[in-house]
């Protein structure tokens, strides 16, 4: 990547910029890899696996050079499989439990999962088939990794799935919200594809509550699974929002994802305010397009951070600047309208607030200015209160009230996972793989609840 500092960038190298930065392992370096696998009996790995992928076995097909064998256990388990070999915390997960942490280093179980699934890809091989019909039909609002995790499920199970899709591809957060150079779009689409060839009607640009209503999915259907994302980012709440060249960063990452590069950030001072996951995208996508300075700046300290270790790594690596303690406090522009400078003002952490982190206060006569041309909100994501209320579901701001044994929801009729169930920590992490997770439970339980 040159450096965005020469400022002479041009909209192929902006392209290169958003290849995909991992390069698959060698035929020859993935065999020697897998055979440093000690095929654990009780393997903590695959414990460790939301999913429960069979790690031993698919690295013990890798090894023995059966690549389809070895794609066909991690799919099986895991429905974007390749997706998540890509962007799943492995360190946290599969590889921060693997034995060999204690004397060496881990297996790279997921560059190993990134192998097989690479392979399935590129050889186009069908891996799976659609059960014996059921006479029932499930509708799936959704089609990101928990409604294409559980539509694989439900027609491997003998029902009949249409997934309703607002956008015009589905994939949702895998297609739209993780960067290229990490997640190329054509892996999520492959995964749809996949879905799709199983027999699943997958409906896009069709929006439940505008373009077909919740009450005729539930008469046209014998069960209902919503399995919606989040939405954009929230406003800030301060002075100069609506100035030109203030972005949300999940419409801001998509974009670099589905319009054509442009040189217009070429040169530009950036700050992302928000220090998760997609506040990290947002600022690495800001580098890659040619901003000469991006910083992310977070109102508590490094050790409050929400983003991945290895996604902080990567974004430092990358040029990135971290600006801790430090708040927004108003977006000042010039006469034509556009960002000039960020009004900020130093914080300290006092007492813990209800999530159990200590929360930021300001600190008297700390206020300072930025000179930037970019602002982008990175704070989280919105809720879809709209189609839960349409739908007439109990929900807590946005997080469905759910029954954990069986998915239900308020309605004996529909059932919920992914991100819409996401808020309680009895649900875990909202991770992919954990999605995919959830996306598999739901489909067994409305299979269970159908056959009865």
């Amino acid at each position: 990547m040159k450096s965005a500092e020469s400022e002479q960038l041009t909209a192929v190298d902006l392209k290169r910029n958003f290849f995909e930065v991992k390069e698959d392992m060698k035929p020859k370096e993935a065999i020697d890899e897998a055979n440093r696998c000690l095929y654990c009996y009780d393997a903590p790995c695959m414990n460790a696996c939301p999913t429960g992928i069979d790690v031993p076995s698919f690295i013990k097909k890798i090894a023995t050079g059966n690549l389809k064998g070895s794609a066909r256990d991690i799919l099986d388990a895991n429905p974007v499989g390749a997706t998540c070999s890509r962007v799943c915390p492995t360190s946290e997960l599969c590889e921060g439990a693997c034995v060999l942490n204690d004397v060496s280093m881990p297996i790279r179980i997921g560059d190993l999962q990134r192998h097989a699934t690479n392979w399935a890809m590129e050889h186009e091989v069908d891996l799976f088939e659609p059960g014996v019909p059921k006479n029932t039909k499930v509708a799936i609002v959704g089609g990101g990794p928990a409604g294409l995790s559980a539509a694989r499920e439900l027609r491997r199970l003998g029902h009949e799935v249409t997934i309703f899709e607002a956008k015009e591809k589905a994939g949702g957060l895998d297609t739209y919200g993780i960067v290229s150079f990490r997640l190329p779009q054509s892996v999520s689409l492959w995964e749809v594809e996949q879905v799709e060839k199983l027999g699943v009607d997958i409906r896009t640009n069709c929006t439940v509550g505008k373009d077909i209503s919740p009450e005729t999915l539930k008469n046209d259907f014998d069960a209902v699974l919503v399995t919606v994302g989040m939405g954009q980012v929230p406003k800030l709440g301060i002075e100069g929002e609506d100035l030109t060249g203030v972005y949300d960063a999940i419409q801001f990452v998509e974009n670099t994802k589905t319009k054509a590069l442009t040189e217009q950030f070429i040169g530009k001072r950036a700050v992302v305010i928000g220090a998760g996951n997609t506040a990290i995208d947002a600022a690495t996508c800001l580098i890659r397009s040619g901003a000469r300075n991006v910083k992310i700046i977070y109102r508590r300290t490094e050790e409050e951070m929400t983003a991945y270790p290895f996604e902080f790594e990567f974004a430092k690596q990358d040029g990135v600047e971290f600006r801790w303690l430090t708040q927004p406090t108003k977006i000042i522009g010039d006469e034509s309208g556009h960002v000039r400078q960020l009004e900020c003002v130093q914080m300290m952490l006092g007492q813990p607030d209800q999530s159990g982190r200590r929360r930021p206060v300001p600190i008297e006569d700390s206020s300072f200015l930025m000179d930037v041309d970019i602002v982008v909100r990175a704070i989280g994501q919105s809720r879809h209160l709209d189609l839960l209320n349409a739908f007439g579901l109990n929900h807590d701001s946005g997080v469905l009230q759910l029954n954990a044994d069986t998915y239900q929801t308020s309605s004996a009729q529909i059932f919920a996972a992914g991100d819409v169930v996401y808020g309680s920590t009895e649900y875990g992490d909202a991770m992919v793989v954990s999605a995919a997770e959830q996306g598999k439970r739901a489909a067994y339980a409305i299979d269970k609840k159908l056959s009865c």
